[in-house]
């Protein structure tokens, strides 16, 4: 969910057109590891939507998930509820304030800009590495409620209002959100993290409050975590949105700042 509202914040702010990339066949997500002792962590970046077209869960990224005990992802989102679940679920959740009507415009846009691209959630490395941990029958858990996350998301800033434009403007808008999260894609499918963070500077540049809230607080809160579970003797396989792995506030950074450091898996 998080990698989908920070494509719209991007679009918000103001999204490049992206040059083309030519995909490999394969993928090489990067993937990082801390550990001490008795206790090995693996974070891995995820990306929530994608084509379904390459196969990532293999070698590296296969092998650490397999030696891993338990998946902590970033939230865990009910998958195709029925009404009786959602009853459920709505009921411990409260939204005081309702999201802004730019900040939902915003959202919908990136989510059509995804499928444009042929990009759905359900081919996700959140929800194929859920599947596949609930199939093993490994631990999982959320580092954030749901509650949170909605909380989160009310807090973010309206999009500044756009100036008057020509009628073809949202067409265009659309198709330079819809190449630059191809190039996000082709690049997390590579390991390359220099498309995430140029993006993370552009976000933040447009819109230091939303890149507080979404990056720079969350990843020193999960960074935390980290720390308190490596008290824990076991081996953790963490996935997140891969733009928390990358740039200057990253979930590594943070670790670093708390001493302990992390290696990429090659």
């Amino acid at each position: 969910m998080a990698g989908i509202l920070f494509a719209a914040a991007l679009a918000a702010a103001s999204p490049m057109a992206a040059p083309s990339s030519a995909e490999a066949p394969g993928a090489d997500p990067a993937i990082f590891v801390v550990h001490d002792a008795d206790t090995t962590i693996y974070l891995f970046g995820t990306f929530h939507a994608l084509d379904g077209k390459s196969a990532w869960f293999s070698d590296r990224v296969r092998n650490a998930f397999e030696q891993s005990n338990e998946l902590v992802l970033e939230t865990l989102v009910p998958e195709a509820p029925n009404r009786e679940a959602v009853a459920h679920a709505a009921q411990p959740l409260s939204l005081t304030v309702a999201p802004s009507a730019s900040f939902l415009a915003t959202t919908r846009m990136a989510i059509n800009a995804g499928r444009s691209q042929g990009m759905h959630v359900a081919n996700g490395a959140d929800m194929v590495l859920r599947h596949f941990a609930e199939e093993e029958g490994k631990s999982v858990e959320g580092l954030e409620t749901l509650q949170s996350q909605l909380n989160m998301f009310i807090q973010l800033p309206a999009a500044p209002p756009a100036p008057a434009a020509r009628p073809a403007a949202g067409a265009e808008a659309m198709t330079s959100l819809s190449k630059s999260m191809a190039e996000m894609q082709v690049a997390w499918k590579h390991g390359d993290q220099a498309v995430f963070i140029r993006m993370l500077g552009q976000l933040e540049q447009s819109s230091p409050e939303t890149y507080r809230v979404m990056f720079t607080e969350r990843n020193a809160r999960w960074a935390d975590w980290i720390r308190a579970r490596m008290q824990t003797p076991g081996t953790v396989f963490v996935a997140v949105g891969a733009g928390h792995l990358a740039g200057k506030d990253s979930v590594l950074v943070r670790l670093a700042q708390l001493g302990i450091p992390s290696a990429r898996v090659y």
